[in-house]
């Protein structure tokens, strides 16, 4: 049975002696170093929300998206969601015996990170889709809730829901005070990340878009429900980003982040509107503070993206030069 009463993230980093990015009165972005990264992102917010002035965009078409994984939080040694897809299949293998002949399932029962990784969303999603069926996207989300209050990063040995990154928190938040909309688009699956990012990045679960499965209606008992099915609806990675954004949102976004060559699409879909623009690509190049990781990659590989971001312009964040500080920071 489902618990009802879960930790957000919020209450887990509290009890932790953790906090949530504050915003500094005096520098909402107090976890960015300065330099031109900083200065860019806020010249860029400048410009578009100058009334009168030539960029000037008017606030319903403000439009940021944010790539999740690698880009909010951690996503090495891998996915977050596939460590929760793992404990669920371990969980429910031994009473289906016939989910053994399925590649994705071999990998995982076997441990075999490296092949898992090569399957993609696509591999994750069978995984979630076998361990999924029959639930609600409220039953799921209960399930990640709980499953984050105490899953930890085992090469960090921290909670996962402690590897958020300060510096893209505060961002989030000063577009938003800003008049932008902050949507997530990410390859994970859209039930798993609306359970947190609220919470984690105040985003409402109806601005998040991502990779999904096939849902059923069912009036059962008088009571009117979707159910998820053990079918991949539409994975949100690549050429998938834009094609959601366009369907789900129907504005191109003016600013876009991600970290990886599987947010190219997205970044250069919104580099090709008319106006102002503003692409970022984080790169993970802090193996003291975070991971360092880029072109040979099993997850987040960023190779292409390394590329273009120098030809077109595109502002490329380091994380070891760039951000102050990379998790939330400890009450003292």
């Amino acid at each position: 049975m489902i618990a009802r009463h879960f930790l957000t993230i919020a209450a887990v980093l509290a009890l932790l002696g953790l906090a949530l990015p504050a915003q500094a009165a005096d520098d909402p972005l107090a976890s960015w170093r300065d330099g031109k990264t900083k200065q860019t992102i806020i010249s860029f917010v400048d410009k578009v929300t100058r009334k009168g002035g030539p960029d000037y965009v008017p606030p319903g078409e403000r439009i940021a998206t944010f790539d999740n994984d690698g880009t909010l939080w951690s996503e090495q040694p891998m996915y977050v969601q596939l460590f929760f897809a793992l404990d669920r299949l371990k969980e429910m293998a031994p009473r289906h015996p016939e989910w053994k002949k399925i590649p994705a399932v071999q990998a995982a029962l076997a441990g075999d990170l490296p092949k898992l990784a090569k399957l993609g969303h696509k591999g994750i999603l069978k995984i979630v889709g076998l361990t999924h069926a029959g639930l609600t996207s409220q039953q799921m989300q209960a399930l990640a809730k709980t499953w984050l209050s105490a899953a930890r990063n085992p090469k960090k040995d921290m909670l996962f829901a402690q590897m958020i990154y300060q510096p893209m928190v505060e961002l989030l938040a000063y577009l938003r005070a800003h008049g932008f909309k902050t949507f997530i688009v990410s390859g994970g699956g859209v039930d798993f990340i609306r359970a947190f990012s609220r919470s984690a990045y105040g985003v409402p679960p109806y601005q998040v878009i991502g990779s999904s499965l096939k849902g059923k209606f069912q009036l059962k008992g008088g009571k009117a429900e979707v159910i998820r099915l053990p079918e991949i609806n539409s994975i949100d990675d690549g050429p998938g980003k834009p094609q959601n954004i366009a369907l789900q949102i129907g504005l191109r976004p003016i600013m876009a982040v991600g970290n990886s060559d599987g947010d190219l699409a997205m970044l250069q879909y919104t580099a090709s509107g008319p106006g102002p623009r503003l692409m970022m690509l984080l790169h993970h190049d802090d193996a003291a503070r975070e991971f360092a990781y880029d072109r040979k990659s099993h997850i987040g590989r960023l190779d292409k993206g390394l590329d273009l971001a120098r030809q077109n312009g595109w502002t490329l964040i380091s994380m070891k030069n760039d951000f102050a500080q990379v998790f939330p920071a400890c009450r003292k």
